[in-house]
């Protein structure tokens, strides 16, 4: 199982977290019916992995680090397995499984922008300059556990290719 990610934004005192899963299905993987699977370790049987009543598998969610309290949550239907990147100016960077980059409003958890990266997402955005212009970059290439483990058959379309992409910020 991924860790959580997790990131501290000094400037608007949040922390955001992308779950992997929410608590209560963490508390449902552990009960998966588990069988084996060739050249692959144990796999949880297709079928056996539902929603909670809310549809939400996962979120990114936003945390006063005072409080503990969340300021806002993005749900989503899918586990959120891409690491989060908080900018300076606000924004906040994400993927999902489903292979789109997203931008995220850091104060009110509002989606600004989506980009289809043609694979899922897991990895880790970085932002960085050149010639004072400031860029981020993500690879989309599907897998990981929830991929490999979770037999989703949503995500059986979804191509396996890796790929970079780097988007200036405005």
């Amino acid at each position: 199982v991924k860790a959580v990610d997790i990131i501290y934004a000094t400037k608007g005192r949040i922390v955001l977290t992308g779950h992997g899963s929410s608590s209560s299905l963490s508390k449902r993987v552990a009960g998966l019916a588990i069988r084996p699977a060739q050249h692959r370790g144990p796999v949880a049987q297709p079928g056996l992995l539902q929603p909670p009543a809310n549809g939400s598998l996962g979120q990114l969610r936003a945390i006063d680090p005072l409080t503990g309290k969340a300021k806002w949550i993005a749900p989503g239907d899918m586990p959120r397995w891409a690491g989060t990147l908080t900018t300076a100016g606000g924004l906040v960077f994400t993927g999902d499984l489903w292979g789109e980059f997203q931008a995220y409003d850091a104060k009110t958890g509002k989606k600004l922008w989506g980009f289809q990266t043609g694979s899922g997402i897991i990895g880790q955005p970085v932002t960085w300059t050149h010639k004072g212009k400031q860029y981020v970059t993500v690879m989309s290439g599907t897998g990981g556990a929830y991929v490999i483990y979770s037999g989703d058959p949503r995500l059986t379309g979804v191509p396996k290719n890796g790929s970079v992409w780097t988007f200036a910020l405005q």
